[in-house]
């Protein structure tokens, strides 16, 4: 027989076939891979259109610069100065029992002025004779002398628009240092009080009693609502028999720098300033070690310091306080006010 009847071998679309769909495939794969390679070379201009830039159209990119890491450091650092105070045009009340009548009369009096415009408003709270003119519950026996209306008059003088300042005599005080001289008054070699050029007795700055007594009574100052408290009469006797006075053993710069200390926590819970004057030779040369004052250790330890001046001495008075302390403003204290009168000022009472 010559095969199976209705039979033959299939050999399907042969060799041909398969050739060509391989070669389909192949051209598929290079495609893909084109379109691959396309995209990185495809841009978009501003309107979102394509373009193709084929590499040997492609500009190089420029390298980015390294940045400079001091450049990026290039901040404006600004160094805020120190406050000092606001500069004061201050008018006195006579040092006396403060009255309505006389509270009145020493405003009309200053504000009648043209010049300065005054913004501050002085009274002497204790002087050096060792009385006091408000009702002080903490002084001495036979210190407070007050008037009917003192209370009254000084709470006009608070409630006023003016910055108040109160003044205060420290360790000048006849009165409290003959009280009680053991824990309080400042002695001779003898044992006795002691009496100076001027037969006037004083507290010892190294006795802690004395201290505590003159804290106490600006603490008093302070509950008046007063904005300020000027320390007048701090330090240690110059005039008079100095060789016979008995220090106590003490450095004398240390019990004022204490005393200071002291006081400063005692008003630490007041919103008040403090002040003290000093005698402008201080200022000049730095200190009086007689007395026991050193500029370069009350300056930081106070907001102002007065000292009595002329017009042409301000300048360098205050160049010496600042720099002591540039928080530390410097007030000229004057007999009168006049055009060449810079910076702070104290305008004294006329003495009468």
């Amino acid at each position: 027989m010559g095969g199976t009847k209705g039979y033959r071998s299939y050999r399907g679309r042969g060799s041909k076939g398969k050739a060509a769909l391989a070669a389909v495939l192949v051209l598929v794969i290079l495609a893909a891979l084109g379109f691959l390679w396309a995209q990185e070379y495809i841009v978009y201009d501003e309107n979102g259109q394509a373009h193709f830039t084929p590499p040997w159209q492609a500009q190089e990119t420029p390298p980015v610069p390294e940045e400079d890491p001091q450049e990026d450091q290039n901040v404006e650092i600004i160094v805020q100065e120190p406050e000092k105070p606001e500069e004061l045009a201050a008018f006195s009340a006579a040092a006396a029992p403060l009255t309505q009548a006389a509270w009145q009369e020493a405003w009309m009096g200053a504000t009648v002025m043209s010049a300065p415009a005054y913004n501050a408003a002085a009274v002497t709270l204790k002087d050096g004779t060792g009385h006091i003119y408000f009702a002080a519950t903490g002084a001495a026996a036979g210190t407070v002398t007050t008037a009917e209306d003192t209370a009254a008059a000084l709470t006009e003088v608070t409630e006023s628009s003016f910055h108040t300042i109160a003044a205060m005599s420290c360790f000048l005080d006849p009165i409290a240092a003959k009280a009680d001289v053991e824990n309080m008054g400042l002695k001779n070699t003898g044992g006795y009080i002691y009496y100076d050029g001027n037969d006037m007795n004083w507290l010892d700055p190294s006795k802690p009693a004395a201290r505590q007594y003159l804290c106490s009574l600006a603490q008093e100052i302070a509950d008046l609502g007063f904005d300020e408290i000027l320390l007048t009469d701090v330090g240690y006797p110059t005039t008079g028999p100095l060789d016979k006075i008995d220090y106590n053993g003490a450095d004398r710069a240390e019990s004022i720098r204490a005393f200071l200390e002291e006081l400063k926590t005692a008003l630490a819970e007041y919103e008040v300033e403090l002040a003290i004057e000093l005698p402008a030779e201080v200022l000049t040369s730095g200190r009086d070690n007689t007395a026991g004052l050193v500029l370069a250790d009350i300056a930081p330890l106070v907001d102002r310091i007065c000292a009595a001046a002329t017009a042409d001495q301000i300048p360098a008075l205050e160049a010496a306080v600042t720099a002591a302390s540039e928080t530390t403003d410097f007030v000229a204290e004057l007999a009168a006010y006049g055009p060449d009168v810079t910076g702070s000022c104290l305008i004294l009472p006329e003495q009468s």
